[in-house]
């Protein structure tokens, strides 16, 4: 039997790196992790001979620009990563009969709703990291390669990298008191709880046009609530204080509500989606048991 060849893109993020520490518990396939110095995704020549030299039979794209605010200004790079290097690895994975997973956001939506999202609501990104992903997930459904997919994720966090328990947990043992915005509602998303979704998928995709699919944890909150339990679990002494959005503006506007629906993806794999705040015990161990 002939393994997969799996590449899997932005080898230095979070989900990439999840995926990396990963694999080899529910997989026995080849993988290549590539990032920037590996790939350069923003050149279609590059990516076509990175593909087809190293027989790569699924692509899981988690290559992304994801600095929202410097996005605003910083436009053309943000559409670059984020849509013409999508429509570079669509083009090939369709060429060349690949199976793609691209990994997107829920800043695709305005965050005006009241009730969780579902994968085919109307999309409207309210600043332009949101406008260059929702521009990704358009060229690829225009592309439109077999054995495709979109998996939407939000508030990702992890023991790698940079991301919110991280910075909370430095900047609670640093100062007194912190202020954290309480009027923004979402999920977060454990990285190794996607990545081990991802590599259930994969095996399992088969579709005729591109679908789409969403994940986080299970439950809602607000960067404020997310504080708190972060401070609860690691124990720091710091007063933490709720604030609106309105007393922390940011060049890129923020959705006020963020929450997708799970169903499809439980219902596709059989699968079950443990709460934020059990994935945030286990994210918490590995970061005091590493000390990444």
């Amino acid at each position: 039997m002939i393994n997969n060849r799996i590449l899997v893109t932005g080898a230095s993020g979070q989900l990439a790196s999840a995926i990396k520490a990963t694999y080899t518990q529910f997989s026995s396939d080849d993988f290549i992790f590539a990032d920037r110095n590996i790939l350069d995704i923003t050149s279609e020549e590059a990516v076509n001979a990175f593909i087809e030299n190293n027989n790569i039979t699924v692509v899981i794209n988690c290559a992304a620009y994801t600095a929202v605010d410097k996005a605003e200004i910083d436009r053309d790079a943000a559409y670059l990563i984020n849509c013409t290097a999508v429509a570079y690895i669509a083009k090939c994975c369709k060429k060349n009969n690949i199976k793609l997973i691209h990994i997107s956001t829920d800043y695709v939506f305005n965050g005006c709703g009241y009730k969780p999202y579902e994968t085919n609501d109307f999309v409207e990104a309210v600043n332009y990291y949101g406008e260059s992903k929702l521009s990704g997930e358009l060229i690829l459904q225009k592309i439109n390669p077999a054995n495709s997919v979109i998996v939407r994720t939000s508030w990702v966090f992890s023991s790698y990298g940079s991301n919110f328990v991280k910075t909370i947990m430095r900047l609670g043992n640093e100062r007194d008191t912190l202020k954290v915005i309480n009027d923004q509602v979402g999920t977060p998303t454990y990285a190794t709880d996607l990545a081990k979704v991802l590599l259930l998928l994969y095996p399992n995709l088969s579709t005729k046009e591109v679908e789409i699919f969403q994940y986080t944890n299970e439950g809602v909150c607000s960067w404020y609530d997310f504080a708190l339990a972060i401070q609860e679990l690691s124990g720091f002494d710091c007063l933490i204080s709720p604030i609106p959005t309105t007393e922390y503006p940011t060049p890129a506007k923020r959705p006020y509500y963020s929450v997708m629906s799970k169903a499809k993806i439980k219902d596709y794999l059989g699968i079950e989606i443990p709460h934020w705040r059990e994935s945030l015990i286990n994210c918490l161990q590995t970061i005091n048991n590493n000390v990444i």
